[in-house]
């Protein structure tokens, strides 16, 4: 089921923001009577799963979900139809617009998908308000279990105060920070430290088979027993939050590990603290590897009430929404615009992170949220943008270049250069997508 809800997800996502960038290219392309030969959400190499010709554009879904396109008429893009751009240009043809129409068609993709993820950030800020966990509040600090982290001196209960000069207020902070993090400073037993990183920190990470990096301390919620678990019969309540094993209080989940050490295919005892702040105490069993057999459970409003930390919570009325959507917009692309930096600086080893589709696919949540799909999509939306703005022919972003020179020179570039220009172009996308998804691949074999 999971994978169903996942996989659902993905492809809504995908095929909103395809359609909608190809969109941005169809709509300018019309306005000035540019010919739109096809309109394609998916790639049709071979076949179409679907096509339909209203007018003189052939609508479709391609089978493989690699993106999508437009063809438009005269134009020198990945279906290099040389037949046609051997004959006479016509006035229908992309070649024979004016530049400055030309500049506009081409951006109008990537400005779509900034605007719909500027929108979407103000629909969410309206509908869902924010709400983060106040760091200073954390009464247990941060779990670390990525051995990365511990190795350069971070320790369980640790407090994150600044990651380089910028102050860590609420925990999302660290997400947005830790990109370009240089030093941390941490607050560990009432004294302050500054723990530096290395230069290829986000490369030794990415590196890691433990992904977690700092996770604020929660207890053990029970969530979902498994049908395979020990304990799968026993009287257990989402909800219940086991607090103490044979005596020993767990106050953390983290701590889990630490008290059934050596106690592998044994019964324990258990006290639970139910949803009505009653206790009950139960024997559970542990199985080979020492586990419950118990997916926990992350319910933070109920955290918030026993005291782990307290959440900041905040509404937007209509008006304030668009100031709301607009900072989470412009952080957005500042933070990704510092991941793309990394990655290009082989000496940080950023580049061991990038991911394809399986990495996109793996950021969705096993659980249907709108706010978490809304939230990523968004994301993706401008992660699109921002990757068709670069200057590699194929892209948008090399034709606006070509499309730039041009109208600063005052001359165009002849078409045989942009055939070839076109195909190295391609073989630098194709080069970029073998190397992202390879990493899927390897990470998937060696973690």
């Amino acid at each position: 089921m999971e994978f169903v809800i996942k996989i659902s997800q993905f492809l809504l996502s995908l095929s909103l923001l395809i359609v909608l960038h190809e969109l941005g290219h169809f709509i300018p392309a019309k306005l000035f009577k540019t010919k739109v030969e096809k309109f394609y959400l998916f790639f049709d190499v071979k076949f179409s799963l679907f096509k339909k010709k209203i007018g003189e554009t052939v609508y479709g879904i391609g089978w493989l979900p690699l993106g999508g396109y437009v063809k438009i008429a005269g134009m020198i893009d990945e279906s290099m139809d040389k037949e046609q751009m051997a004959q006479p240009p016509k006035p229908w043809e992309f070649r024979s617009k004016p530049a400055w129409q030309r500049l506009i068609i081409m951006l109008g993709g990537v400005t779509v998908n900034f605007i719909l993820a500027y929108f979407i950030y103000v629909a969410m800020s309206f509908t869902y308000g924010d709400s983060d966990v106040k760091v200073e509040s954390l009464k247990g600090g941060y779990s670390i279990e990525n051995p990365l982290l511990e190795e350069l001196g971070f320790k369980t209960g640790d407090k994150i105060l600044k990651i380089n000069d910028a102050p860590i207020i609420n925990d999302s902070d660290i997400g947005f920070n830790l990109i370009s993090a240089q030093q941390i400073t941490i607050e560990r037993a009432g004294e302050k430290k500054v723990i530096e990183l290395p230069e290829d920190f986000l490369g030794r990470y990415s590196d890691s088979r433990v992904k977690q990096n700092f996770e604020y301390r929660i207890p053990f919620m029970v969530g979902i027993v498994s049908d395979s678990s020990v304990n799968v019969n026993k009287a257990l309540k989402q909800g219940d939050i086991i607090t103490k094993i044979n005596g020993k209080e767990l106050k953390y989940f983290d701590q889990l590990d630490e008290l059934t050490k050596g106690l592998e295919n044994q019964e324990v005892a258990v006290e639970l603290l139910r949803e009505d702040n009653t206790t009950t105490v139960m024997t559970l069993s542990l199985d080979a590897n020492g586990k419950f057999g118990i997916r926990p459970y992350n319910n933070p409003k109920r955290f918030e009430e026993l005291g782990y930390y307290d959440i900041f919570r905040k509404e937007y009325t209509f008006g304030e929404s668009f100031g709301a959507g607009w900072y989470k917009f412009t952080k957005t692309i500042s933070n990704y615009g510092s991941q793309l930096k990394a990655i290009f600086n082989p000496s940080t080893g950023a580049y061991k992170g990038l991911g394809g589709f399986k990495a996109i696919y793996d950021q969705f949540s096993p659980v249907w949220s709108w706010q978490y799909f809304w939230g990523l999509t968004a994301f993706l939306s401008i992660m699109l943008a921002i990757l068709n703005l670069l200057p590699i022919p194929a892209l948008d972003g090399g034709h606006v270049t070509f499309l730039l020179f041009e109208m600063i020179s005052g001359k165009k570039p002849s078409e045989q250069f942009l055939e070839r220009a076109q195909v190295i172009g391609f073989f630098i996308l194709i080069g970029l997508v073998l190397f992202a998804n390879g990493n899927d691949i390897f990470k998937a074999i060696t973690n």
